[in-house]
């Protein structure tokens, strides 16, 4: 990465004894367990929350393994009280940790606050990418089946130290179907042929962890809630070459929901209370990853395009097509 990565002195460490924790409170809670990754994210932030946590600054302080020491014993002493199996040898991880993070605060640490706002008063021109979908923010999402920051627009000004009104495009990235991975409600899920089809052909499988993904039909209360939410100016459609070859494409568009009609997106999302109504549009069998102008998409496509900006009141001007770059097709401006 060279001089093109810098690491933010007030990011949090995710201690050994922070993925044990993940592990024990996953065990504990049985069926109820939410998907967790293991990898410590949430018990991490639980510090953070609770002003216990550590973060990449602190490790270059002199009294640094004092406070490791510190948080790592009243760890230890939360862990037990859980009866579960550890996922990995305690010392050994440590060991390789410690070295890890001697190698971090070799890098570039940098106040990245002072560098963005830095960056904005010179003129330039500042991207934040987001990680996981609106559905999964903490207070957003289908809690509590979510992960434990803020994934909409707005974390870009809580992370970054961005003030809102310095935001100025907000670009919605969505597939065009929907998938989940891990537990939670998911109202459009295809537990048949249908729902595999669009696994294998999506390659639809955790990154993190590699577990398959769930797979369904497109959600638009969902989609128009993950609009409203973000403030979204401009959406982007990926894998539409994934749904070629279906002879007709299903969308939700409304909810029965405790005996009612709504079409926005309800507290509850879980089967017993909500009940999907869709409509059905044609498929298309085109091949798409050949495929190099968005003018020439398949009619079926480009109608269940038009459907969604006219749903959601926000232009799809991009299409991805395959995995590559040269198969992002942007929308042609017209005249």
């Amino acid at each position: 990465c060279g001089d093109r990565l810098w690491i933010s002195r007030k990011a949090h460490l995710i201690l050994p004894t922070h993925r044990l924790l993940d592990a024990a409170s996953e065990a504990a809670k049985g069926k109820m367990k939410i998907g967790s990754t293991l990898k410590g994210i949430g018990p991490t932030y639980m510090d953070k929350t609770g002003r216990n946590g550590l973060r990449v600054g602190d490790a270059e302080l002199p009294d640094y393994m004092e406070r490791y020491q510190a948080l790592k014993n009243k760890h230890l002493k939360l862990l037990a009280g859980y009866d579960f199996e550890p996922p990995f040898d305690l010392d050994e991880n440590e060991t390789l940790w410690l070295a890890a993070v001697e190698r971090l605060i070799g890098m570039q640490i940098a106040d990245s606050d002072v560098m963005i706002q830095e960056a904005i008063k010179t003129g330039k021109r500042i991207l934040a990418e987001g990680a996981q979908g609106t559905l999964l923010d903490i207070d957003f999402g289908t809690y509590p089946f979510v992960t434990s920051s803020t994934t909409t627009a707005a974390g870009a000004c809580t992370g970054l130290g961005l003030a809102p009104n310095r935001i100025g495009e907000v670009y919605g990235i969505f597939k065009a179907y929907c998938t989940r991975v891990g537990s939670g409600p998911f109202p459009t899920e295809l537990n048949n042929e249908t729902g595999q089809f669009l696994r294998d052909k999506g390659h639809e499988y955790g990154s993190t962890t590699g577990r398959p993904r769930r797979c369904g039909w497109l959600d638009m209360p969902a989609l128009k809630y993950a609009v409203d939410i973000n403030g979204v100016t401009q959406l982007m459609m990926m894998k539409a070459d994934v749904m070629s070859g279906m002879d007709e494409i299903s969308i939700c568009t409304s909810y029965k929901y405790q005996g009612k009609q709504v079409t926005h997106l309800p507290y509850g999302l879980d089967a017993d209370l909500v009940e999907p109504n869709y409509l059905t549009m044609p498929g298309w069998s085109e091949d798409l990853t050949s495929e190099s102008k968005h003018s020439n998409l398949p009619l079926a496509l480009k109608d269940y395009i038009a459907f969604i900006e006219a749903e959601t009141g926000v232009p799809v001007v991009l299409v991805s097509v395959g995995p590559d770059r040269e198969q992002t097709l942007w929308k042609e401006a017209t005249s």
